[in-house]
């Protein structure tokens, strides 16, 4: 077989994942080659994703070389990728899980500040609806770009934190003091890294499968992402989902947060796993018949 072609952001972040992908490909003795593909999310860093009025930002250019056979195989944070993929593409594995945390990132100025008093940059509907929750008084702004660019905008911004996704940081390795924020639930499928295919390379997908794909943590995001197509969340709404394997258990943590953060219906469940029940679909139609129809649909006309 040729090499395998992976299709990747240019971001230092999507490049490292992507090299991830070639790592575990090239231990078991295939060629790989990444190919990097600048994203329309990435051109556009002036505006907040829910702005641009589309889901799937950052996987479209993705996709377009996919179904044009430009790569054979694309990488992404699933945390990006529409709960809906076009025609003929799938997402053929999920790398393990490693940090789905969201954490916060002071500047030096604040430091000594409470939660209740810091400005907070970021441009993510989700962490503010949380933030609100918990701070009903909180200020924003809003913040685009990679970690190293929002952390350079952090510095010179008028404001004093920002939130990120764990995973970014770690995987850059870099060295920054960070806060852990307990009450902040993560975007479903946070954390992960997954790989999205052409479903007429049946060979290529295979292989794919068979040395990236981790099962626990498959069975967590599909939970995850499940619940929020069930809601019909997108990109856009304050959505909060996150499942986890003890043993033969699994606790899922689920909320759906008005804007203001007034207003959040939560799930907290631990149950069995088995695999003919979609549990994400269950424990959204429950958020949905107590009050998530309503709450949705406010969101969406405020959008």
């Amino acid at each position: 077989m040729k090499s395998i072609r992976i299709g990747t952001r240019n971001s230092a972040l999507a490049l490292w994942q992507a090299r991830e992908v070639a790592r575990h490909l090239q231990n078991n003795n295939y060629l790989t080659e990444i190919v990097p593909i600048v994203s329309s999310g990435d051109k556009n860093l002036t505006q907040p994703l829910y702005a641009l009025g589309i889901t799937g930002v950052f996987t479209r250019d993705l996709d377009i070389a996919l179904l044009n056979d430009e790569i054979d195989i694309a990488v992404h944070s699933l945390k990006d990728v529409p709960t809906n993929l076009p025609e003929n593409l799938e997402i053929i594995s999920y790398l393990e899980r490693d940090f789905p945390q969201d954490v916060l990132i002071r500047k030096e100025s604040a430091k000594n500040k409470e939660l209740h008093e810091l400005k907070l940059a970021t441009s993510s509907l989700r962490r503010r609806a949380f933030w609100l929750k918990n701070f009903p008084q909180a200020e924003f702004s809003d913040i685009r770009g990679n970690i190293q660019t929002r952390l350079q905008k952090l510095e010179e911004g008028d404001f004093d934190a920002t939130i990120l996704s764990l995973a970014g940081i770690k995987r850059m390795k870099m060295d920054i003091d960070y806060e852990m924020i307990p009450f902040l639930i993560p975007a479903p499928s946070q954390g992960v890294i997954a790989v999205a295919g052409h479903s007429d390379k049946t060979e290529i997908n295979e292989i794919v499968r068979k040395f990236t794909n981790h099962t626990n943590t498959q069975i967590c995001v599909e939970m995850e992402r499940s619940f929020l197509n069930t809601l019909e969340g997108g990109c856009t709404a304050p959505i909060g989902a996150f499942a986890e394997i003890f043993e033969d258990q699994i606790r899922f943590k689920a909320a759906l947060c008005s804007l203001d953060g007034k207003n959040a219906i939560s799930t907290d469940e631990n149950f069995i796993y088995n695999e003919e029940e979609n549990f994400g679909k269950k424990f959204a139609k429950v958020v949905l018949e107590n009050g998530g129809k309503e709450l949705m649909a406010e969101i969406k006309n405020q959008i």
